[in-house]
């Protein structure tokens, strides 16, 4: 059982949501718990449709963004119905607490029903407000206002050809609201981001003493103390004078005040200092002078904290952090896209070893060309432009560098670099890719990589995002079953190994643990990736082999030593193939869905003699074994020549004696 796909996985997804809505229906009615298809689904299609894709992670921000932002947008349903949708939602999060699916890194279940009762009376709002649903919700409801039955095939075309005759009133008022707002934010949809890899992160006292170590952290403070509550003069263009600028130039260590300038705003390092301590509120201007701002005290002794707030502005300096090299070209190229350009690199850079400094030139230079079309007689300008765009990159990295957010060395590019430059789908044009392939020859290249305090503040700035950005660790106290549920999916086996060890090495907490969370798991294929997770990163222990006799986990551990080549299939007795049989068809009943089981077991002359032995196998998944009867058998039976018949057994192991017949 899945819980993330790529957005082009459709087929892999629908069956997945059809199975998770189908079990949580099942298990939510057989409970008494609130429960509605449509609402599940939604549910499901909320999280597929987001930033992350992550099924079954919820936090407080997801919680109220599908409350308050989707449902009232996208659900089209009686009133009554959408009444419901904080119970459903409290019921969907229930089960995917009790059966190991939800993600641990997300609100625990206490917590998200804190956060729907919170959520309560603004969602009443909300689905009072028309103007916050989209377009399509909008006239579906404007349908069901005239009491068309959306469910009768071809009811909503009728309606549409009324509306264009214009047989329907509705309200134009709201429909310019709805129009003005998807214009203006482009809707709720989010564009799917790519993974990240696992990081790891030092303990936080050393990131803190690094904040405070850090030379722009140093300066700014340094710069807010020397302006004061007094302040400084400023000239009338706003600046401030000439020898106020050096002095502090001097102070600060810029190696500027030995610079013969007419103003200030010719010392480019104090003046991005100037401007960042502004964008910080460090400082103000007011009636001529340049003043510290007295609420910024707490941040000022907070190194730490003050680190943060400077990486996390640090986009919206490009003007202060780009500098102008050539007269016939006023602004800086990347200064109007500094704010997406930084970001990206960055994002470049995450969970990396040292990267050439040339790969990133060209790709940034790449981006600069989707954002600038040159005119024709501007062509000749080109290779001008593409050196500032690299002259830039290089002062960017030196900010960084000051901030202590990234490390410069020197030495060869590893080749993982120069791997992709030929392949066919090569993004980079050709003369980009010759540039490259001979600078990255080159011994001694100008390399970066992120520091610890790089890490974490592009890691912040993903979960800020709503992007998934795993942290190795932690998941050390998460419950077993979501351990391995969120290891299967989001991590490479290094990066899973040293998570489970740490997982591990805390007191209580053991390999039981784990093989007793995979039996309880109820659906044979996470089972399998559960173990898979284990083998993988318990090699020593031989741990399938160990488990060929459990009687739970038994059948998924033969499929996959079968698979591994480490266990031949005809080692197996009667009933053991019959029940690793039982396991390949429950998962494909998960995979494919009952329809797709069907159309395979169509294919097979005995499939209906095969089936009734599966149903009596005495496989473990209960729950399995019941939609195989309900969802397949008996559509097969129905379409048999001969009917199935679906014989009573005895479970495997019973006792007693059969009755003698009756002379």
């Amino acid at each position: 059982m899945r819980t993330w796909f790529e957005p082009e996985e459709f087929e892999e997804f629908e069956a997945a949501k059809d199975l998770l809505i189908r079990r949580c229906v099942t298990w939510a009615e057989e409970r008494g718990h609130p429960v509605d298809g449509l609402l599940l689904s939604a549910a499901v299609d909320a999280r597929h449709e987001s930033r992350d894709g992550r099924l079954t992670y919820w936090d407080g921000a997801r919680i109220r963004f599908f409350l308050l932002r989707y449902v009232p947008y996208k659900v089209t349903a009686p009133r009554k119905e959408l009444d419901l949708a904080p119970e459903v939602l409290r019921t969907y999060l229930r089960y995917l607490d009790v059966t190991g699916l939800r993600d641990p890194r997300g609100a625990t279940f206490a917590e998200a029903e804190e956060i729907i009762a919170g959520a309560l009376a603004e969602y009443a709002a909300a689905l009072d407000d028309p103007t916050l649903r989209g377009l399509a919700t909008f006239w579906a409801h404007t349908a069901l206002h005239q009491g068309v039955d959306l469910t009768v095939p071809g009811a909503f075309e009728r309606f549409k050809r009324d509306l264009d005759a214009g047989r329907v009133p509705y309200d134009e008022q709201v429909l310019d609201k709805i129009m003005q707002n998807r214009f203006v934010n482009g809707g709720i949809g989010e564009e799917r981001a790519f993974p990240q890899p696992p990081v790891s992160l030092p303990p936080a006292p050393e990131l803190t003493e690094a904040a405070a170590r850090s030379q722009t952290v140093q300066r700014l403070i340094t710069l807010a103390h020397w302006v004061g509550k007094d302040g400084r003069a400023l000239t009338d263009a706003g600046n401030l004078r000439v020898a106020d600028a050096l002095d502090a130039s001097a102070l600060l260590g810029t190696g500027e005040d030995r610079l013969r300038v007419r103003s200030a705003t010719d010392l480019p390092q104090l003046n991005l200092l100037l401007a960042w301590a502004k964008k910080l509120r460090l400082t103000r201007t007011s009636k001529g002078r340049l003043f510290r701002v007295a609420k910024a005290a707490p941040l000022l002794r907070d190194p730490e904290a003050l680190w943060r707030r400077a990486f996390e502005v640090l986009p919206e300096l490009g003007r202060a952090v780009t500098v102008p090299v050539a007269t016939w070209r006023p602004e800086p190229i990347l200064a109007d896209i500094f704010h997406e350009i930084l970001p990206d690199v960055l994002n470049s850079m995450y969970g990396l070893d040292e990267m050439p400094v040339v790969r990133l030139e060209e790709t940034v230079w790449l981006a600069c060309q989707e954002y600038f079309i040159l005119d024709q007689e501007e062509e000749h300008l080109r290779d001008l432009w593409r050196r500032e765009a690299a002259r830039d990159l290089g002062r960017m990295f030196e900010v960084l560098s000051d901030l202590g957010a990234v490390e410069l060395t020197r030495g060869s590019a590893d080749p993982l670099y120069a791997s992709d430059l030929d392949h066919g789908d090569q993004p980079l044009p050709p003369d980009a890719v010759t540039r490259l392939r001979t600078a990255l020859a080159e011994p001694d290249l100008s390399l970066v990589r992120l520091t610890s305090l790089g890490v974490r503040g592009v890691r912040d700035r993903l979960l800020a995002e709503g992007r998934d950005a795993p942290l190795v660790g932690e998941l050390a106290t998460a419950p077993p079953a979501e351990l391995l549920g969120v290891l299967a999916q989001h991590y490479p086996p290094k990066d899973a190994v040293a998570e489970l060890q740490g997982w591990l090495a805390r007191p209580g907490q053991d390999v039981e643990m784990l093989l007793q969370a995979a039996r309880d798991c109820p659906f044979r294929t996470r089972t399998g990736a559960m173990l898979r997770v284990l083998a993988d990163a318990l090699p020593e222990r031989r741990l399938l082999h160990d488990l060929r006799h459990d009687p739970i986990l038994g059948p998924a551990v033969w499929t996959q030593l079968i698979d591994a080549g480490e266990m031949e299939p005809g080692s197996l007795s009667e009933r053991e193939s019959l029940l690793m049989g039982a396991e390949n068809f429950l998962s494909v009943l998960e995979l494919a869905g009952p329809e797709g089981l069907v159309e395979q077991l169509k294919g097979m002359g005995d499939a209906y003699e095969f089936v009734e032995a599966v149903l009596a196998s005495g496989h473990p998944d209960v729950v399995g074994l019941r939609e195989l009867r309900e969802l397949v058998a008996e559509p097969l039976r129905r379409t048999a020549r001969h009917p199935l018949r679906l014989v009573p057994t005895r479970p495997p192991g019973a006792r007693g004696r059969r009755k003698k017949r009756k002379p």
